[in-house]
């Protein structure tokens, strides 16, 4: 039985504030303040609980092994002799956002049948553009029964590719053919698009998808000039629902358009900039929400507190259930750690449609799963880590063997040898 899953990236113990993200106007604003590695994974710890007690199938992906000693040996120096730039690059643990892990096209939507992921290559960035060996090397894992996934490895450059974050898929149902909308950036702005058309289209031809059920459609440099970095910080979709703002597109009414001719069903909820600003929108991660399909019938909204709690959002998210339509529930979580380093509920996860007794078992999570992962992660995890500190062999040691152990406990130890 096809079923989504959301497979949320465990955030690391390597968790601070550097700054390295220019776009992301709460990584930059917040950089080179504390950060608080462990309430970071408690918090997402809590979502994945929240998740779960909606009747959700919870996934989960390990962090990645930091400092990444091996990147920097090939660019010819050590972590004790980089300057703090790299450093920094090197430490990173912005893996914890899933939604640049790869981009996924469910079995319905292939040609031959198969759940075809590729991941992401993020060559845009580069603290992020050394994580796709290591995400590669788990969703092989992951997804290795060939008779139901293919995985691919990431586009080549110099065409950026930043994964699910610029996808989104509608259909009538999980299991039903849908439309995939893949939206890309054009540069020129204040700050770089990350999202390539060429890379979109590469995607879309590795995945074997029908061109008559894919649109490609162009984000709007006002939405990117905002801080709108990805497009799921603008707009997000589930099954035949697409939540978005009025500005997310360059011509939002050609892609209604061509979205309505493809699925009749469709049902599109545009947030007018005169209700919710972008700037609004932008700083409380309001769409930044994982819309997700609830076992008894209907929709929750999972969304960040800042958006639950900011007065427009909030009188805009009530006007929403009080259509009485798809949308039945808004769910607040605190992700506060993950959204002041610019990551809301949607960036933490990789949604992917399939049958969960065709997923390696190690990679998905009950509650008890996650009671023992949270006992470690308050243990083990740094309480803070302060950006001026990351040079600290002593804390690079600390951040190995937390990573170690969690890996133990999942069953996943070959991870550390990759």
């Amino acid at each position: 039985m096809l079923r989504e899953i959301n497979f949320d990236g465990m955030i690391g113990p390597s968790h601070n504030f550097s700054g390295l993200s220019p776009g992301n106007l709460a990584a930059t604003h917040n950089a080179g303040t504390l950060s608080h590695p462990r309430d970071a994974a408690l918090q997402g710890i809590a979502k994945m609980r929240a998740a779960l007690a909606l009747g959700l199938v919870q996934g989960i992906l390990p962090p990645h092994d930091r400092p990444n000693i091996r990147w920097l040996d090939q660019l010819g120096t050590a972590m004790a002799s980089a300057g703090p730039r790299l450093r920094s690059d090197a430490l990173s643990a912005s893996a914890m956002w899933a939604a640049n892990a790869a981009t996924v096209s469910p079995a319905p939507d292939t040609a031959d049948g198969l759940c075809h992921l590729t991941v992401a290559n993020l060559q845009t960035m580069a603290h992020r553009s050394h994580e796709w060996p290591q995400t590669l090397a788990q969703l092989r894992i992951a997804f290795a029964d060939s008779r139901h996934f293919a995985v691919h490895g990431p586009i080549p450059p110099p065409f950026g590719d930043e994964g699910a974050a610029n996808h989104m898929r509608l259909a009538s149902s999980h299991d039903a053919h849908g439309v995939e909308l893949f939206v890309y950036g054009v540069g020129g702005g204040p700050y770089p698009a990350r999202q390539h058309r060429e890379a979109s289209e590469a995607i879309a031809r590795i995945h074997r998808l029908d061109p008559r059920h894919v649109l490609f459609a162009e984000q709007s440099p006002a939405a990117i000039a905002a801080g709108a970095f990805h497009n799921d910080v603008v707009a997000v979709a589930n099954e035949n629902v697409l939540l978005v703002h009025e500005q997310a597109f360059t011509d939002m009414d050609a892609v209604c358009s061509a979205l309505q001719e493809r699925l009749s069903s469709v049902v599109i909820e545009q947030i007018p900039a005169a209700t919710v600003s972008l700037d609004d929108a932008v700083a409380t991660y309001l769409l930044n929400a994982q819309l997700v399909t609830l076992p008894e019938g209907g929709m929750a909204l999972i969304v960040p507190k800042e958006a639950h709690d900011h007065p427009r959002v909030a009188a805009w998210l009530g006007a929403l259930l009080a259509k009485n339509g798809p949308v039945r529930r808004v769910v607040p979580v605190d992700v506060r750690q993950s959204m002041a380093n610019g990551g809301g509920p949607a960036c933490l996860r990789l949604r992917v449609v399939a049958d969960p007794q065709t997923i390696d078992p190690r990679f998905l999570v009950d509650p008890a799963r996650l009671d023992r992962i949270e006992a470690l992660v308050r243990r083990l995890w740094p309480v803070s880590i302060d950006p001026g500190a990351i040079g600290d062999p002593a804390l690079w040691r600390d951040l190995r063997r937390a990573r170690t152990a969690l890996l133990e406990e999942l069953g996943l130890s070959e991870l550390d040898r990759m």
